[in-house]
């Protein structure tokens, strides 16, 4: 499509632009059977009619050398699914299946299926049968997972909670209530149990904020198979939110993360890799024990074959997403654990990878940063258990590597075909599969033969899924290494990524440092990019200071100094750009949500002439009113130099530090037109934020334009994508045409 940008009449082709990335689907998921020869993949793809996202399955078989012997037919739509599960023997297939009863989609239900490879053997309606709530199926809390001998399954639901009534309510007539005096205890007691508590419908109840909304309180259910019974952990603490949850391998007992909510206020969960919690085994006698020390935030429990324990831990508090140990407990501690009431965890937990805190070297000469994932593949062992496969953002890539869980070795095995990035789904009969993908080419499913230990290094991956043809064909992506001179920080160095077309003349640049703060760009596709690409702009994505995949050094480098370092990051790779490659001085375009937003919001003021235009989502405008109403608080405090307390800034300078940090110190400065694009039910940054940065600008003569959407913090449900992504290029390409 080339530079629709310099079009008089562009908005035809931006729209065209759109249409044609939203085509091609995305890998979300998959996983290998038990002899690693076949392969059920889960992809995702953009349904512009029905105004979401349709999701599919497509099964390919391997040969002995992984070649792709034959695939599905046809993709089968399986967007109804929430969650499913093959029993350990794959004997069974488990669902938790979504279905909506009537045309407004208002009725919900959820229902329990178990699937034999020939026919549907169990379905239940988890709705009618009011033992829970909702059924969790996000990357958080949710899980469905078998026992090893297939007569269990158990998952985690939101907890029932009993009925409320207004205390005056006319109620019917029932003859059977004149009957009451013959009943006997036990069945006046369990009318008592069913009886609605007047009053209390209006109770506020705190949830897990952003994206979780309406999570409160988690509950772990087992069904048992065989005779469709339901049962539910008991002896589980008010204060503490079970999730992740899984059998362990003799199926003696359940291990899982449990949130700790015992604080005076509870603080989002999505994106928050510190927040303070356990993992805990549960017995089968009803015994709750945690096997991780206090002041951690753990994730991901999982275990090996051989039945060692492993998961992911951290300091709890800070910032809310850092460096990651890797730690490891053997089978024999986990056994002791169940078959003793006293016990000691101290000696019993071993460091598999510790944080790094710049970098360290590793096999055959690599370096490694530390591991920022959010989680561990589900399933993630060499057949002998000895060995654990992961993936993690590793400066401008996502890096997959071996570990060996003895010696802690570890090796790179990522995909180094050409520059990308590579996540392991699954490993099974020491079969990797994995995805790969980068800035220009969509996602793409690779498997590999594991070799033996100590000759990972040797990996050879062989694709299995076609590639969509990417409409974006001609451009080109650059590291782009930078650093400050004369820099007296403890941390001087940072990175960007750039994609552009290879040739042509000055080009618009996008501008956009990612949000977080502790998260990364990737070498990996993104419509956002592509569209912006196949539109006629160059994109220039920062990692700043602070950016996860750095090492932990990095990270705790930026707190006390947002608004600060990070703009003076944005403002050099700005500089180093212009230098570098075929940009246009004069059509320098600000893009970023969230903290992302707090960038650009910050740039526009202090370089107001110096960056064209501005397109801000949902961005921090000011930290010091945001502190009362976010569902993240600690973010701000911690962000701005300081621990964070329930009651708030317990200083005078305190509460100013909030205050200087924020772009609204600027925001008179600012000429740069400024589109805004807010979201209603976003918990994380109030969207009253943008409202009141957007009436500043306007009373200073700002070209200012607001979109409201019916959305949360990510603007990511489709309408509003789409609406808000062709709305920032129109706004893009409206301010420069005449420059």
């Amino acid at each position: 499509m080339g530079e629709i940008w310099k079009m008089g009449s562009h908005m035809e082709s931006v729209i065209k632009a759109y249409k044609t990335l939203s085509k091609i689907p995305s890998i979300v998921g998959g996983k290998l059977n038990n002899q690693g020869n076949r392969v059920t993949s889960r992809w995702s793809i953009r349904n512009l009619d029905r105004g979401k996202n349709t999701q599919y399955m497509i099964d390919y078989f391997l040969d002995t050398n992984l070649k792709v012997q034959c695939e599905s037919e046809f993709a089968v739509d399986i967007s109804h699914e929430l969650l499913t599960a093959v029993s350990p023997k794959e004997n069974y297939k488990a669902v938790i299946r979504e279905e909506k009863d009537d045309k407004e989609n208002s009725k919900r239900k959820i229902f329990l299926e178990v699937w034999t490879k020939t026919t549907l053997k169990n379905s239940i309606d988890l709705t009618s049968l009011d033992i829970h709530g909702d059924v969790y199926a996000d990357s958080e809390f949710g899980c469905l997972e078998w026992s090893s001998d297939e007569k269990h399954i158990c998952y985690v639901a939101e907890k029932k909670i009993k009925k409320s009534e207004p205390f005056i309510k006319r109620k019917p007539v029932d003859d059977k209530t004149k009957d009451l005096d013959e009943k006997t205890a036990d069945d006046k007691n369990k009318d008592s149990d069913k009886k609605p508590t007047p009053g209390e419908e209006h109770i506020y109840r705190e949830d897990w904020g952003e994206q979780l909304m309406g999570k409160h309180q988690t509950v772990v259910v087992v069904f048992r198979v065989a005779d469709e019974t339901f049962s539910i952990l008991e002896n589980i603490p008010d204060n503490l939110c079970p999730g992740q949850v899984r059998f362990t391998p003799d199926g003696d007992a359940l291990v899982g993360v449990a949130w700790d909510i015992s604080g005076v206020r509870r603080l989002g969960l999505i994106y928050c890799t510190n927040r303070p919690g356990y993992i805990f085994l549960y017995t089968l006698t009803g015994k709750l024990k945690k096997l991780s020390e206090e002041n951690k935030a753990v994730r991901s429990p999982r275990f090996s074959p051989a039945g060692e324990l492993v998961w992911l831990q951290r300091a709890a508090g800070g910032p809310h997403h850092a460096c990651h140990q890797l730690v490891r407990m053997s089978a024999n501690a986990v056994k002791s654990i169940i078959e003793s009431d006293d016990y000691d965890i101290r000696d019993k937990i071993s460091v598999v990878i510790d944080i790094v805190q710049n970098s360290k070297d590793i096999c055959n000469e690599e370096t490694f940063y530390g591991i920022y994932c959010q989680g561990l593949p589900r399933k993630c062992f060499s057949s002998d258990g000895k060995r654990l496969i992961f993936s993690t953002p590793q400066q401008n890539e996502i890096r997959s590597y071996v570990v060996d869980i003895e010696s802690g070795d570890i090796t790179d095995i990522s995909n180094k075909e050409s520059p990308g990035s590579t996540s392991v789904l699954s490993v099974r009969a020491d079969v990797i599969l994995a995805t790969w993908s980068n800035l220009t080419t969509p996602g793409q499913l690779f498997v590999a033969k594991l070799p033996a230990a100590g000759q990972e290094r040797d990996i050879s991956w062989v694709r299995v899924s076609t590639p969509s043809a990417p409409p974006t064909a001609g451009m080109s992506v650059q590291y782009v290494p930078l650093r400050h001179q004369n820099e007296a920080d403890a941390v001087s160095s940072f990175s960007a990524l750039y994609s552009g077309a290879a040739g042509g003349g000055p080009r618009p640049l996008v501008v956009w440092p990612h949000g977080g703060p502790h998260s990364a760009f990737c070498n990996a596709y993104s419509l956002e990019a592509a569209f912006f690409n196949m539109i006629g702009f160059a994109c220039l994505l920062i990692n700043y200071r602070g950016s996860a995949g750095t090492g932990d050094a990095s990270i705790f480098f930026l707190p006390s100094r947002i608004g600060i370092a990070d703009v003076a990051d944005c403002k050099l790779a700005t500089e180093k750009a212009i230098e570098l490659f075929p940009i246009d001085e004069k059509k320098l375009l600000l893009y970023g949500g969230s903290h992302g937003g707090f960038l650009v919001a910050h740039l526009s003021g202090l370089y107001s002439g110096y960056y064209s235009v501005t397109v801000a989502r949902n961005p921090v405008i000011d930290l010091a009113s945001m502190f009362n109403t976010s569902d993240i608080a600690d973010w701000c405090s911690v962000e701005a130099g300081f621990p964070f307390t329930d009651d708030g800034p317990s200083t005078e300078d305190q509460l100013l530090a909030l205050r200087r940090l924020s772009p609204i110190i600027h925001a008179h400065k600012v000429t740069t037109p400024t589109a805004i694009m807010l979201g209603t039910k976003d918990k994380r940054v109030p969207y009253y934020q943008g409202l009141e940065y957007s009436r500043k600008l306007r009373a200073n003569g700002v070209n200012t334009k607001v979109f409201m959407y019916e959305d949360n913090h990510s603007l990511s449900s489709l309408p509003v994508e789409m609406d808000n992504l062709i709305n920032a290029a129109d706004w893009f390409i409206s301010m420069i045409k005449d420059k």
